[in-house]
């Protein structure tokens, strides 16, 4: 008996030797969950043995448990490298049509040749889809879709508002409006330009030029150009029919042939911005100017033709303050020039929240939700089905794995550009590693010892 009893405790030893020698192997593994390993003593007796003199049979190894407490993290260059503070799993799957899942804490994710995230395994991490707004559609695993990053550019934007707001000059010598020429700068006052873009990304140049009208005081002529194309307006704009000697835009200087309109502005005495003259003589309540579409004699290159750009001036009708064009005793200066136009954009980064909201940023300011990473959770870690390459597969002892969103619930945050280290203590585990050493040896001797006991009764004669 003695010899099964010094065997089990032989056979324990090695047992606990080898789980701690695999934590320290595994000491750099991202995402490893150190072991322990569980004994439990060996007591057999029956109905007729007494009790009180029964020895135990040894010791029995229970179970090799998983300890799944926090790692530290580490701090990466690379933002697809993810880690969990707190409770979940990544969900990956080893191919795009497979539904086996696999759940990790090891984050050391990566890019494949069609853009997908996956592992140093090449499996597929799993999200959930996501509306415009970046809600979640769903948040059941078995709608996980793979992650992939997009390849493709920025949707552009076209413009559709311009807003301008500044200073004309008030001692400024008026022109004469029938010889206004873009060419020349001494037929106008001011002159300034802004790039738009049409609904195919491209850019143009929209040009404003200023003339101060010798006709009547206090008013200013605008006129508008787009590559050098003048731009009809509408609404608030001098589209009155040219008459003889009259000095008003929509001559046939000022384009009453080519079809050219420009919009008179009025100021007070004081300087601020009045509004927009309309053709009838009447101020108009607002300083917005609309445009007629660009059509296709500016927009060449097969965009929307139909395109309207309306300028805003910022009209103040309080006036509480001077924020609208001002006609002041100072420079020509513009305070402001902004337009709603976006250009194509490039992908240049990729962004993820602490609810794993993934978020593609483009080169013209835009950036797009994609895709939210999924997180698992289960009611008993430990029933895990432990796998290679840092993975655990559901089991009946774990439970169903439940699906969820980063930082709601209980479950975690993910941190990107960190990857969660293994929770294993070296310390520790080189104490560990003599105590189970000494444990062999001295399993070992008890071995040894009855093995001479054995052989001095086998020589007694």
């Amino acid at each position: 008996m003695s010899f099964n009893i010094a065997l089990s405790g032989v056979s324990a030893a090695q047992r606990d030797l080898d789980t701690t020698a695999n934590n320290i192997a595994n000491v750099n593994t991202v995402g490893f969950k150190e072991s322990r390993a569980e004994f439990g003593d060996v007591y057999a007796q029956s109905l007729l043995a007494g009790g009180k003199t029964k020895v135990g049979d040894g010791v029995l190894t229970q179970e090799v448990a998983q300890q799944f407490s926090q790692g530290s993290l580490q701090f990466t260059n690379n933002a697809l490298d993810l880690a969990i503070t707190g409770n979940g799993f990544f969900a990956t799957i080893p191919g795009l049509d497979s539904r086996d899942f696999s759940f990790t804490r090891a984050g050391m994710f990566k890019l494949n040749s069609d853009n997908f995230v996956v592992n140093s395994n090449g499996d597929h991490l799993l999200g959930f889809p996501v509306n415009a707004d970046g809600s979640s559609a769903s948040v059941a695993l078995s709608t996980t879709v793979p992650v992939r990053i997009p390849d493709s550019s920025g949707s552009p934007q076209p413009t559709s508002e311009v807003t301008l707001k500044m200073n004309l000059p008030a001692g400024d010598d008026a022109v004469d409006l029938d010889l206004f020429n873009p060419d020349d700068p001494l037929t106008y006052n001011a002159a300034t330009s802004v790039t738009v873009f049409d609904s195919l990304g491209d850019s143009h140049i929209m040009t404003y030029y200023f003339l101060k009208d010798s006709a009547a005081s206090n008013q200013w002529v605008g006129l508008t150009y787009v590559d050098d194309q003048p731009l009809q307006t509408e609404g608030n704009t001098l589209n009155t029919p040219p008459t003889t000697g009259a000095n008003v835009v929509g001559e046939t200087a000022l384009g009453a042939g080519n079809g050219i309109a420009g919009f008179r502005m009025l100021f007070s005495s004081g300087g601020d911005f009045q509004g927009i003259q309309n053709a009838d003589g009447t101020l108009s309540p607002t300083g917005d100017i609309a445009s007629v579409p660009l059509g296709g004699a500016i927009l060449i290159n097969g965009s929307d033709p139909s395109q309207l750009i309306t300028t805003n001036f910022a009209l103040d009708a309080t006036n509480a303050t001077p924020d609208e064009p001002t006609q002041f005793a100072s420079a020509f200066e513009v305070t402001s020039l902004e337009q709603d136009g976006l250009p194509v954009g490039r992908l240049t980064g990729i962004d993820i929240g602490t609810d794993g909201l993934v978020r593609a940023t483009y080169s013209n300011g835009t950036s797009e939700p994609i895709v939210r990473v999924a997180l698992a959770r289960f009611a008993n870690d430990q029933g895990l089905t432990q796998q290679s390459n840092t993975q655990w597969q559901e089991s009946i002892l774990s439970g169903e794995a439940l699906a969820g969103e980063a930082t709601t619930g209980t479950f975690g945050d993910i941190n990107s550009s960190a990857l969660e280290q293994a929770n294993v203590n070296l310390t520790t585990e080189l104490i560990d590693l003599i105590i189970a050493q000494r444990n062999f040896q001295a399993n070992s001797r008890a071995l040894e010892v009855n093995n001479q006991l054995n052989q001095t009764i086998l020589n007694i004669r």
